[in-house]
């Protein structure tokens, strides 16, 4: 297991999207909430879809996933209304609501923070519950780091001088494959490349995660399969684009099992600074600059794991929970 700090698992709250709260067997509940769903919702018929075009921040994700989403619902034509517009989403393949816990349940290939983005065009938020099955998702807040002040030999900047510039979902979907859905925003436009590091010890921001993740260590057969180098680092994952309003997102598939990353750094850093300073390859560390982001890669819950709606540590409720996360830049 890498090094990493407690401090950078417990700053992943309840609300970043599933937490760590009391597992349940998807298995065991599966069945019995599909059909508790199909019994609460009458929502449309779903259109017959087109083949989607692939975007260009968007992988070709053929492998179909489960989400589990809070939506304030509060009548039939909410659901009507949400679930129309989410069927509009290539990708898109079934949505179940219950209106009485005010949830909707998705299936296909589409990115969650593209569900999301297709929901809030409602005029209604929403808030990730889980994807995936049990141990197959996780989460990483991105955060800077940087710091013009700061003392090379000194630690980070506390949580209260750090800010949130970006979320990076991941699912997995079978023994060999992981979709990661990263959004940014916040940081100057231009090509930014997605990483794995080695550690997860952010005491020094960036500087501290180490290499590229080689991953050579936890390949699998199944993996490898995958894999066209296997001596190549496999934390490499690949670019986004950063419009000119610091908004970006693209929808990855890569070769890891999330059992592999646990506890890892994800980074996110301008291509520029690699080719300006020669960075970039598995041996080198980043440096912490206004643009660079990462944070630590902690469990999230899968679709069921995750029900509860008040939050044991503030008292306060999901809704109450994500008005103040999206004050402090969650997405």
């Amino acid at each position: 297991m890498p090094p990493y700090t407690a401090r950078h698992i417990i700053s992943i709250s309840s609300l970043a999207l599933a937490g760590f709260g009391g597992a349940y067997l998807w298995q065991q509940r599966q069945q019995h909430q599909r059909n508790y769903f199909q019994s609460q919702s009458s929502s449309p018929v779903p259109p017959k879809l087109s083949t989607p075009k692939t975007s260009s921040n968007m992988a070709s994700i053929t492998t179909p996933f489960q989400t589990l989403f809070a939506v304030p619902m509060h009548c039939q034509s909410c659901v009507d209304n949400v679930s129309s517009a989410l069927y509009k989403l290539p990708g898109i393949t079934k949505v179940s609501a219950n209106l009485k816990d005010q949830l909707l349940t998705i299936e296909g290939t589409a990115a969650p923070s593209a569900i999301v983005d297709t929901i809030q065009s409602t005029g209604r938020d929403a808030i990730l519950r889980g994807s995936g099955s049990s141990n197959g998702a996780a989460v990483s807040i991105l955060e800077t780091y940087h710091k013009p002040t700061l003392d090379a030999i000194k630690p980070a900047p506390g949580a209260s001088d750090r800010m949130v510039r970006g979320l990076a979902r991941m699912v997995q979907v079978n023994d060999s494959t992981t979709l990661v859905d990263l959004t940014l925003r916040g940081i100057a436009p231009g090509t930014y490349r997605a990483t794995i590091r080695e550690f997860g010890d952010l005491a020094r921001g960036v500087e501290s995660a180490g290499p590229v993740w080689s991953g050579t260590a936890t390949l699998t057969a199944a993996t490898k399969a995958q894999v066209s180098d296997p001596t190549a680092p496999r934390g490499v994952l690949g670019t986004v684009e950063i419009s000119k309003d610091g908004h970006g997102s693209v929808f990855l598939s890569h070769p890891f099992q999330i059992w592999e990353v646990i506890g890892h750094a994800f980074a996110v850093a301008p291509v520029s600074v690699e080719k300006e300073e020669g960075k970039g390859g598995a041996a080198t560390a980043l440096d912490n600059d206004e643009n660079t982001v990462v944070g630590v890669i902690a469990r999230s819950a899968g679709v069921w794991d995750n029900d509860k709606t008040v939050c044991s540590c503030t008292g306060k409720t999901l809704w109450e929970e994500r008005k103040d996360e999206v004050n402090k830049g969650m997405l």
